[in-house]
């Protein structure tokens, strides 16, 4: 389920990113949305993008906002509660910090 989940969430993401014509951007920025030490630097992404290394900062920063707030939309559709919906996160980020 946990697996499931993050891939509908990576995809409604992408599927934004899509409508708003900045797919290049998305494939250049999903790679530091797990928060682990990417392969490429902010400024070489910057470079590609044409970008500072400061806007792809903020690029990134927004990108893992809206992938936290679209994970929360998406686990609060099969939850009650608000402590529903918290326990629910927990669980999940317990999953993927193992």
């Amino acid at each position: 389920w946990a697996v499931s989940l993050i891939e509908r969430v990576h995809s409604l993401l992408q599927q934004e990113y899509a409508l708003e014509g900045k797919t290049d951007r998305f494939d250049r920025l999903s790679h530091f949305l797990a928060g682990d030490k990417a392969e490429v630097t902010y400024a070489e992404v910057g470079r590609v993008l044409q970008m500072t290394p400061g806007a792809v900062k903020v690029a990134v920063h927004r990108l893992r906002r809206r992938y936290r707030e679209l994970l929360r939309e998406q686990v609060a559709q099969t939850t009650r509660t608000t402590a529903e919906l918290e326990e629910e996160l927990r669980d999940l980020r317990a999953v993927f910090v193992r």
